[in-house]
This record gives C-alpha cells, sequence and structure tokens, in this order.
C-alpha cells in the first residue's frame, strides 16, 4: 500500500529532549490536554508545553494526586478523569465544552501497561478499554473544542503507543479476551488501537484542519511498570534495561520528546496519520516470518498497525462499543 511512513529529516533524534525540540517554538496562547500528564512523560510533557507558553488541561484519574505533583507549574489545569469509567470521560467533556475554549493541541498519553486481568464498564478488558475506548470517547467528545482549534491554524491530536503494538494486531475474534487472558498480548492489542485510532481521525478530520499522529516514545522506566514482576523488568520496550538493538532507556525529558515533536513540529505540516519514534516518522517493520514475540520487536510500525482498511474496522467497533462517534452524520 502506498504510505507517507518514511523520515523526514527532522533533524531530532532518540536523545533529543522536549526541551529540544520546542526550541524556537511559541505555543502562547495555545490549549492543550494532556491525558495522565501529572507523572512520568505525562509531567514532562506538561512541562515542557507550559515552558513554550501553553496552557495545558491535564485530566487526571487522581486529581488530588496531580495538583500535588504540578505544584507550582504555571498555565496547568487539572480535571477528573476516569478513562476505564464512560460516564467520567463524558462529564469531564462536558465540562470542557461548557467553558467554550478550542483545544490546539491533545496528546492522548494515560494508559496501563501488562496489568493483572482486570474488566471494567460492562465487563471490558481494561487495557484496550482505557488506553483505546476511554481515549476514542474523549477525543469524540471533544470534537467540537478540536474543530475550533483548527480554525485558529490547525489542531493536533496525538496518540501516544508503543513498540509494544508489534506483539498483536488487533483480536477482532476477541477482542475483550473473554477466551484467555494473556497480559502482554493485550497490551500490544491495546497499542496497535492506539496507532489505528490516529490513522483514521486523521482521515476524518484532515479536511477540518486536525491532524493526529502516533508514536512510540521509547522505553522509560516509570509508574507504567508498576504491575510487572523484577524478572520482567528487562523485556525489550516493555520496561527494561535497554531497548532492542541495543538502545538504552531514555530519560522521562527524552521519552516526552516525540510526542512534543508530533504535537507541534513544522516538519509535519501537511501529513497525518503516520507512526514516529525518536522525533522522526517510522519506516513499516515488516512482520517476522518465525511469528516470535520479543524477538521479533525493533524500530518501525508493523503494516497491520497503519492500514486504513483496519483503522475504519476499529474506529466502527469503537463507535458501538462506547456509543460514541463525533462523525456519525457526516459519513
Amino acid at each position: 500500500m502506498a504510505t507517507a511512513q518514511h523520515p523526514v529529516g527532522s533533524g531530532f533524534g532518540a536523545h533529543s529532549t522536549a526541551r529540544d525540540v520546542l526550541t524556537g517554538i511559541d505555543l502562547t496562547g495555545k490549549l492543550a490536554v494532556v491525558t495522565g500528564g501529572y507523572s512520568g512523560l505525562g509531567l514532562a510533557t506538561t512541562r515542557a508545553l507550559t515552558g513554550a507558553g501553553a496552557r495545558v488541561i491535564v485530566p487526571a484519574r487522581r486529581p488530588a494526586t496531580a495538583e500535588a505533583a504540578l505544584a507550582g507549574l504555571d498555565g496547568v489545569e487539572v480535571g477528573t478523569l476516569d478513562l476505564g469509567d464512560l460516564d467520567s470521560v463524558r462529564a469531564f467533556a462536558d465540562g470542557f465544552l461548557a467553558s467554550g475554549r478550542a483545544i490546539d493541541l491533545m496528546i492522548d498519553n494515560a494508559g496501563i501497561m501488562a496489568c493483572p486481568e482486570t474488566r471494567v464498564g460492562p465487563g471490558w478488558e481494561a487495557q484496550f478499554a482505557t488506553n483505546h475506548l476511554g481515549h476514542h470517547a474523549l477525543v469524540n467528545r471533544l470534537w467540537p473544542a478540536l474543530a475550533r482549534g483548527a480554525g485558529d491554524g490547525g489542531a493536533r491530536v496525538v496518540s501516544v503507543s508503543s513498540l509494544g503494538h508489534q506483539l498483536s494486531d488487533i483480536r477482532w475474534d476477541d477482542p475483550q479476551f473473554e477466551r484467555g487472558y494473556d497480559k502482554w498480548r493485550a497490551y500490544g492489542q491495546a497499542k496497535t488501537a492506539n496507532v489505528l485510532f490516529a490513522v483514521h481521525l486523521d482521515a476524518l478530520g484532515r479536511d477540518s484542519g486536525v491532524r493526529a499522529f502516533a508514536l512510540h516514545p521509547g522505553s522509560i522506566m516509570t509508574e507504567l511498570q508498576r504491575h510487572l514482576p523484577k524478572e520482567e523488568l528487562s523485556i525489550p520496550g516493555g520496561s527494561g534495561a535497554t531497548e532492542p538493538e541495543g538502545r538504552r532507556l531514555k530519560s522521562p525529558e527524552q521519552g516526552a520528546a516525540t510526542q512534543v515533536w508530533a504535537a507541534t513540529s513544522p516538519r509535519l505540516a501537511g501529513l497525518g496519520g503516520v507512526y514516529c519514534e525518536d522525533c522522526e516518522v517510522a519506516e513499516i517493520r515488516p512482520a517476522s516470518p518465525g511469528g516470535g514475540m520479543w524477538e521479533d520487536l525493533g524500530p518501525g510500525v508493523r503494516d497491520y498497525a497503519v492500514d486504513p482498511e483496519a483503522a475504519a474496522r476499529l474506529w466502527r467497533l469503537s463507535a458501538e462499543l462506547t456509543g460514541v462517534d463525533a462523525f456519525a452524520t457526516t459519513r
């Protein structure tokens, strides 16, 4: 298939920080929403965006914890949001829309990884529900604000995926893992969903001036690893001491760089629906004929994660499950 998945010559790389990629970029007057923007990558992202002049809304499942983590940081507001609870998503979105403000940048950063089998909502698998379905519902409910932001010169939505997307395509016959749970396959499916979400949102939103991107931030030791036993902390890409091909762990500021770059870089003008890593558009990585799990992980994006037909299929499934589709009357 024809693809825009080719490097654009960003001039940045794996060791660049969020501050580096914002050099010379003035975000004064811009409003950003960063889910989970109070710990790990999210906190580094919030700090970088406010440092460049943006105002940042941080929806948080633990608002008191968020307030404490963000204390002393100017230009930040904290809201209450549980991505695993669609009523909470609706309440946050309704409250924000009532303010009449536009959203210029939205970074879907919050997520969970490799947790014990957990069910939320009507029995949904928690990683698929929290990492993907909650963000699907949130972005669609906030669409009027994103459309207003696009009127000011374009808005961007950034979906934080992972190298872990290479662990699993969407399990179309059993997306909720009702026939046996595997925490890493479930994580892989959720991260693939994050990429496919950006692909189809970009297709739907580009004519309105809203572009969408997905990315792998790199391996960073954060609270995301809280469910992992010690013996799993060295799994490549999952958390441990190195990334595939010997690349070292990133700092939170380095990890935040790619999502900040995707949200703001002029080099991405006119592009969208692509997967990025190390502050660059990634190449497609063919699936290994061996079909292995960890040994096959490496730089790039699997073709199934950027397939437009699969992206449209996942959008329809997500809209059916959540009951939310901002574009239902326009198609």
